[in-house]
């Protein structure tokens, strides 16, 4: 007989996932920061040198996609996808917390989609042996891969917040519902910034 997950045991692991989705953030910022700096020292070098390091563009294109797969999880466990709420918010508590369910539930099935046909894209491309068709001629399961992880992570998480969302909305509990997949408030955003300022001015970092 298997026990059932607890609303504590389901808030615990979504801490887990939170901290990894933020080193997720980290690794994709600095991917981006990288591939800026190498275009520019592309950009430089044809400048004043009348050569080119080779590859900025193809390598910047590889960054940019790994690090917005890498970046979906931690954008959605903070709310920070957009949703249109003129009428939501003008909906009962109860109705509104039923639609931030089911946006959890059609945002699953978009992202189920998608990483099923990015895993048939890297598949195709490692079975077949593809390369770039650029002087770098890179494997092309690689960067594809890199970018399938981000996916499927981002469906881990996706599933953890169904899951908790579901147990919270079943137990009648709307707060927590609200707290997973609610459109932020304006409240919680300036409490946000005001902690962000405050971090800033200690010298922290988020």
């Amino acid at each position: 007989m298997t026990s059932r997950p607890t609303p504590a045991t389901l808030a615990g692991l979504t801490r887990h996932a939170e901290a990894l989705a933020r080193f997720a953030v980290w690794v994709g910022g600095g991917l981006t920061i990288a591939s800026v700096l190498l275009i520019s020292v592309d950009v430089l070098a044809r400048k004043f040198l009348g050569r080119t390091t080779g590859g900025a563009d193809e390598l910047s294109s590889y960054a940019f996609a790994i690090s917005t797969s890498w970046s979906l999880a931690f954008a959605t466990l903070q709310r920070a996808n957009v949703r249109v709420d003129v009428l939501y918010q003008y909906l009962p508590v109860r109705l509104s917390a039923v639609l931030d369910w089911l946006s959890l539930v059609a945002l699953g099935t978009f992202m189920g989609f998608l990483t099923y046909y990015a895993s048939e894209v890297v598949g195709t491309s490692l079975a077949q042996g593809s390369h770039a068709n650029t002087p770098l001629a890179t494997p092309l399961y690689i960067p594809q891969g890199l970018w399938f992880i981000g996916l499927v992570f981002m469906c881990i998480v996706l599933a953890l917040m169904l899951l908790r969302a579901s147990v919270a909305l079943v137990t009648g509990d709307i707060e927590v519902v609200k707290a997973i997949a609610g459109v932020r408030s304006t409240r919680e955003e300036a409490e946000e910034e005001a902690a962000a300022g405050e971090r800033m001015v200690k010298g922290e970092t988020a």
